[in-house]
């Protein structure tokens, strides 16, 4: 009997709906404790154990692949990122990888333009004072007045640029792919180069993937190209900025602020700077959040797991019509 390691933390409170679907494919399934992702370690405990897994942002590095397999046959990625998944040793043994595209595409975008829009009309702040007692008019300004800056033109990427351009924002685009022209013109996007843009961008979005070209990115050096009024906005990956050098371009003023979701180490340490910057909005990891799309990515991610097994399976609708 195959088994499979379910570890996908969005998935796990739900695995009462899952594990009998599973199950009537002739599966058994592992359930472990999940605190945000599994370490390599954690997942050593396993090894040679199960053929297939749904994985969160678990730590499949080539040492683990290499220890999981040969039984190991399929990673379905709950989401899109797999930079947590080592894809080079997963090829050389034979490991499939699977994930759901443009998963979160909505509720990220929609996270950006909040976060946008309580720098632009301070209301976190007002809220703040309000609540000490202190009737304080904070001056505010218009996304109308603002250029945004948008790092990655992917998916995510293109969905801020449609919900920004509506307040009309002067929007900039900095991507290392070219990007459909088409686009470029509906949406009067002004694609430059990453100096220019984060010179000129009153609000920077980034929204790239992890690849080595967009490890730290943002760092000390690119930092120095920032407007000293800008408000840096991460709901990508962490380690796409260098977190000490943004730590010390806030602390010396560089810049406005920051809105990060995401951080170089997971969850954010108590002990961060970052944890006592007034004018940094933080949130763990949670752009993603959205019941209606999480259920989307829960089915395509069993649907995943059964083709990595070369178990037969139909579409979405036929598979969701086996729960009870």
């Amino acid at each position: 009997m195959p088994t499979v390691l379910i570890s996908a933390p969005y998935m796990l409170p739900f695995m009462h709906r899952f594990t009998p679907i599973l199950e009537s494919f002739g599966l058994k399934v592992i359930i472990p404790t999940v605190n945000e992702r599994l370490e390599a370690e954690d997942i050593l405990r396993y090894a040679g154990k199960f053929e297939g897994t749904i994985c969160g942002d678990d730590r499949y590095t080539a040492a683990v692949i290499e220890a999981c397999s040969p039984q190991l046959k399929v990673l379905s990625k709950w989401g899109t990122g797999i930079d947590s998944l080592d894809q080079e040793a997963a090829e050389r043994f034979g490991v499939k990888i699977y994930r759901t595209p443009n998963a979160f595409t909505v509720p990220v975008s929609e996270s950006v333009m909040g976060s946008m829009l309580c720098f632009a009309r301070n209301l976190p702040w007002m809220d703040k004072a309000m609540k000490a007692g202190e009737w304080k008019k904070i001056p505010g300004h218009t996304l109308s007045e603002s250029v945004l800056g948008v790092i990655g033109v992917g998916n995510i990427g293109k969905a801020v640029i449609r919900r920004a351009r509506p307040f009309g924002m002067k929007i900039l685009g900095n991507d290392i792919v070219p990007i459909e022209p088409d686009f470029i013109i509906e949406q009067g996007v002004e694609m430059t180069s990453l100096e220019d843009l984060l010179s000129r961008a009153d609000y920077i979005s980034l929204n790239t993937s992890l690849t080595p070209s967009a490890y730290h990115l943002i760092n000390a050096d690119t930092l120095r190209h920032v407007k000293k009024n800008a408000v840096l906005i991460n709901a990508s990956r962490g380690p796409v900025v260098h977190e000490e050098a943004l730590i010390a371009a806030l602390q010396e003023g560089r810049l406005r602020g920051a809105a990060l979701d995401v951080f170089e180490e997971e969850p954010l340490p108590k002990d961060s700077p970052l944890m006592e910057m007034d004018n940094v909005m933080l949130s763990p990891h949670n752009t993603n959040s959205s019941p209606f799309f999480w259920e989307r990515i829960h089915w395509n991610s069993i649907r995943n797991l059964l083709l990595g097994l070369d178990i037969p399976v139909g579409d979405i609708e036929s598979l969701k019509a086996l729960e009870k």
